[in-house]
């Protein structure tokens, strides 16, 4: 068994903390105090390839594998997670769901694109669309409709919670288009932002992640042509499922990068601070607290890397990818809490980073699927 990285894992992990370092860190506390999108960093990961890094190279992507993803992802998020989060929807959900399950014209017109992370010169990602005022772990509770009209649906509903809702020129809706077959009545739909309709609501305004563009979406009779739903009538609710499951691995090397990050900057401050006749790092209570964040950062680490190469490998990686996320967001709000404590009264104060580290944490236990759905999904497959 060897753990070590590839050469070109190693070459990807420094580009994404070098980009990090230079793009995202500049600016980030003002960004996320005023809820500035980062759309230059954003811009700048299409110019790496990091917004299609596991779409193949002929559908316009990096052609890059599961773990060089997880790499990234950890890197980025221990400087800005909220850059981290639009480079994860399009990647994870939007980029995946359309080269897994899409068709060859879906792909050509829309997977391409939005793997490259621009069109015409501008930016072009895309957005994931599940959630709704009552349809949030229960998601096949679906409220929004897709009435079939034959050569086309007609979309009415609200979506809420949207990463890149505003700044997405393509959505994949989930809508009901059978009621009486429960989850099976489901499909999923690629719509476009730009078309008649389409209504983007105000943006949230966030504890956390606050520079990513969370919105609610509303469609009002909104025209989808037959050719824009993926898959074979009544696939959306397992569509999004397996989408969701991939994205989990996401989210969890997010967490990861977030937690990493904190220990960091802690490990940096008590190395400067000096209280007692001596730095901090010399009292064991400090010792313990670091000791505490390594272990727990390293197995995080350890199943987000096994979860990312299962799915690499096509190995069944739902609960890997479940115990990865429920674990490793669970260790980022622990650890960016303890950071902040170990800076003490600095730890409160925004130029410090970890108040802002603690507050981004805490979505990682919620958005794409909740600590609490987590276990049940690992229960169940321990269980049958």
């Amino acid at each position: 068994m060897d753990f070590s990285l590839s050469e070109e894992h190693v070459m990807i992990q420094q580009a994404a903390r070098d980009f990090a370092v230079n793009e995202c860190l500049p600016g980030v506390i003002e960004r996320d105090e005023h809820q500035k999108f980062p759309y230059d960093q954003v811009m700048k990961l299409a110019d790496l390839g990091f917004l299609g890094m596991m779409v193949p190279e002929n559908d316009g992507g990096a052609g890059l594998d599961m773990i060089s993803y997880v790499l990234a992802m950890e890197e980025i998020s221990k400087i800005d997670a909220s850059t981290s989060v639009c480079m994860s929807v399009n990647n994870s959900l939007v980029c995946y769901g359309l080269e897994a399950f899409g068709n060859e014209e879906q792909k050509k017109k829309y997977l391409v694109p939005l793997a490259q992370g621009k069109k015409d010169g501008e930016l072009y990602i895309g957005a994931f669309l599940l959630s709704e005022p009552e349809a949030g772990s229960d998601a096949t509770s679906q409220r929004t409709t897709a009435e079939d009209k034959g050569d086309h649906y007609v979309i009415n509903g609200v979506k809420n919670w949207i990463t890149n809702g505003n700044t997405a020129s393509v959505y994949l809706v989930m809508a009901q288009t059978h009621p009486e077959k429960g989850s099976h009545g489901i499909n999923t739909f690629i719509v476009e932002k730009a078309w008649p309709g389409v209504k983007v609501g105000a943006k949230e305004n966030k504890l956390g992640i606050r520079g990513s563009d969370t919105h609610s979406i509303s469609f009002t009779d909104v025209k989808v042509p037959k050719e824009n739903r993926i898959g074979a009538d009544g696939f959306g609710f397992k569509f999004a499922m397996q989408t969701l499951s991939g994205g989990r691995i996401g989210i969890a090397s997010q967490a990861l990068g977030l937690a990493s990050g904190a220990m960091e900057r802690a490990i940096a401050y008590s190395k400067e601070r000096k209280a007692f006749g001596t730095e901090i790092k010399n009292h064991q209570i400090i010792q313990f607290k670091i000791a505490d964040m390594a272990t727990r950062i390293n197995a995080a680490r350890l199943l987000c890397l096994k979860a990312a190469w299962q799915k690499d490998n096509g190995q069944d990686y739902t609960e890997s990818a479940a115990m990865a996320k429920v674990y490793a967001s669970e260790t980022a709000m622990w650890v960016t809490t303890e950071a902040v404590q170990i800076h003490g009264g600095y730890g409160y104060v925004k130029e410090y980073h970890v108040e802002r580290m603690m507050r981004d944490a805490k979505i990682t236990q919620i958005y794409e699927g909740t600590s609490e759905m987590q276990r049940i999904v690992i229960s169940r497959g321990i269980l049958k």
